[in-house]
């Protein structure tokens, strides 16, 4: 009924208004009708009022039994080791742990048995031989290398100089310094299409 009623003061005020000087242009006169200022501020919605949520009271002891509690697992936290992140590398698969195999091994007699025994021990015998003669022949070398010097040192100390500094061209080596611009942090390189497994531990 109100919202109705306000409608019709709105037609009938606005027909009387309408040939105002506001609708005119003369905007500094639209105070002189009486009639204007009700009109703009006739509102037909409901006001809204609205109360600020009151803030929950705290017990100060029972924020106080949180704050223990919080402290008395971080104290437990700490004394745990923190947990290594295992390399799957180095870790077993457990199908291949299973004991049970499909073939068994050949039986050895006693005189194959005792042959493939002598073997090693000669296969030892003979690499310790030739382990033994590489390092006498580095000996030898390096005993005639430090005489050539010292007669080298003799004779010219120019030369005995020129001879103590590396040959770059004996074991060629390359190495890149840092470049001009740092590299992008976000650029993902194309290395093909590939499912990405990789396991991602939290401590």
């Amino acid at each position: 009924m109100s919202v109705a009623l306000t409608r019709c003061l709105c037609r009938v005020l606005s027909r009387q208004t309408a040939p105002s000087s506001f609708l005119l242009g003369e905007h500094h006169h639209a105070a002189q009708s009486p009639w204007f200022a009700p009109v703009r501020t006739l509102k037909t919605s409901a006001p809204l009022r609205a109360e600020p949520k009151k803030k929950k009271k705290v017990d100060p002891r029972r924020e106080q039994m949180l704050k223990e509690r919080m402290r008395k697992k971080l104290k437990k936290l700490e004394k745990v080791a923190p947990e290594l992140i295992p390399i799957e590398d180095l870790i077993t698969p457990t199908k291949c742990l299973d004991e049970t195999r499909v073939r068994s091994a050949p039986r050895l007699s006693f005189e194959e048995s005792e042959g493939r025994a002598l073997l090693l021990k000669e296969w030892c015998r003979y690499k310790q031989e030739q382990h033994m003669a590489e390092v006498q022949a580095v000996e030898l070398s390096l005993e005639a290398q430090r005489e050539a010097l010292e007669e080298l040192k003799l004779e010219s100390e120019e030369l005995y100089q020129a001879a103590l500094k590396p040959d770059p061209l004996l074991f060629p080596f390359t190495q890149d310094g840092p470049v001009y611009t740092p590299p992008k942090s976000k650029y993902d390189a194309p290395d093909g299409k590939y499912n990405n497994i990789t396991k991602v531990y939290t401590q």
